[in-house]
């Protein structure tokens, strides 16, 4: 243990003195193994970084749901996204989502809303006209995510017979009742009154300006119905969507998946050859199709980088050979006194690697340094897995580039390096 520390020790204040001696040569030739390792972690940290913004933005969709809808998120693998073949189906109606809460056996939450992006809410001379009117039933509440700040949730009972009462987000609150919080008002949307009964948590706006509930006006689904033909099952009304949660011990849903398209077949009178007239969409559609193109521009991150590391390692092995070259006369006086091939060897892969290290160390940092840089809602993290990925490539690099220069200098004859 003490000789390979005593090595370790050895070879670091050679490589050291190598780099003071000739500090601006070894400069240019770390250069492109800078760049080449800030060309990718950098590429990689945006990436992860913009995947986990739309990720977190698509958090709306919820987790272990499957939803019953007219349009299909995606293709299916290896097929066109043919909208003409869905634009007749039915949309899923009232009369089937109180079909499958009582059929289905593999839910754990099952939920029925639809929306209206274009609806102006108003209290007294206030307004509010960037806001989503939806109605949701009781249930929705199981499917998405709706943090109540101050007030409450409607009941089962207020959303079966279709109370007018509502639950707004915080920037409909701030818009409609700038000095109070608004509980027990009455505010008008599509010339209805509705009474507050709760407030959401302020969300905020995501990278993708998506804000889940902040713009939200949340009604029971059987009033919303009142202002808006759904829920009827027919192809020309307002969308409604069923969302049904699975149970954690039903890995992949599926089970859920298979008794549910089995009673939506049913419920449609679908014969066995028919195909299916529905689509069952799942948030990991959306969520792999992403994924799918962050891959290519990560692949596009380490070519890009690749050439330029690939020109860091011709400068680092050319170092290593004029290094060799220079100190030919000192490996020949250690190996005089006893110092073994591997000694050598490791003396002059230490360096190579140490030298590519220091280069990949500086592109870390500089990748770092870009992390702080304001890019609006984006934030960039510098991960430990990019961290760990950069410092091995860089050693990688290294001794590679080290290999048969170390190799060279170790397989010297001791009088023939002396006499040199």
């Amino acid at each position: 243990m003490v000789v390979i520390v005593k090595l370790i020790m050895e070879s670091f204040r050679f490589a050291w003195n190598a780099l003071k001696m000739n500090i601006f040569r070894t400069t240019l030739s770390l250069l492109g193994v800078t760049v080449g390792i800030f060309a990718i972690i950098g590429v990689l940290t945006v990436v992860d970084s913009l995947e986990k913004s739309i990720r977190d933005s698509l958090s709306f969709l919820g987790t272990g749901v499957i939803y019953v809808d007219k349009w299909p998120f995606t293709a299916e693998e290896g097929e066109e996204y043919n909208w003409w073949d869905f634009w007749r189906r039915p949309n899923p109606s009232y009369v089937e989502y109180k079909f499958l809460n009582d059929k289905l056996r593999t839910k754990s939450a099952i939920g029925i809303w639809s929306g209206d992006r274009r609806s102006v809410m108003k209290y007294e001379s206030n307004s509010f006209t960037e806001g989503t009117f939806i109605g949701g039933s009781y249930g929705y509440k199981d499917i998405f995510s709706v943090p109540i700040e101050s007030g409450r949730y409607f009941t089962e009972g207020e959303a079966n017979t279709g109370k007018n009462v509502a639950i707004i987000g915080y920037n409909v609150a701030n818009a409609l009742f700038p000095n109070s919080n608004g509980l027990g008002k009455e505010i008008k949307i599509r010339g209805r009154k509705y009474v507050v009964i709760g407030i959401i948590e302020k969300e905020g706006e995501s990278f993708m300006g998506i804000t889940s509930n902040d713009d939200n006006c949340i009604v029971p689904y059987e009033s919303f119905r009142k202002v808006f033909s759904t829920g009827l099952g027919r192809w020309n009304e307002k969308s409604s969507h069923i969302g049904i949660k699975g149970h954690d011990e039903d890995i992949g849903l599926v089970q859920l998946e298979y008794e549910l398209r089995g009673l939506l077949r049913t419920r449609r009178g679908l014969r066995p050859k028919d195909a299916d007239n529905f689509a069952l969409n799942r948030p990991e559609a959306i969520a792999n199709l992403i994924g799918g193109v962050f891959d290519v521009l990560s692949v596009a991150g380490w070519i890009i980088g690749g050439f330029s590391i690939l020109v860091g390692g011709f400068g680092i092995a050319n170092i290593m050979f004029v290094s060799v070259r220079e100190r030919t006369n000192i490996i020949g006086i250690q190996k005089s006194l006893g110092a073994k091939n591997y000694f050598v060897l490791f003396q002059f892969l230490f360096e190579a690697v140490f030298l590519s290290g220091l280069g990949g160390f500086i592109g870390l940092m500089l990748v770092f340094l870009l992390s702080f840089a304001s890019l609006g809602s984006l934030e960039l993290s510098l991960t430990l897995r990019n961290v760990a990925l950069g410092i091995g490539v860089s050693m990688a690099i290294g001794m590679v580039a080290g290999i048969i220069p170390a190799a060279l200098a170790a397989r010297m004859d001791p009088v023939e390096a002396i006499r040199a």
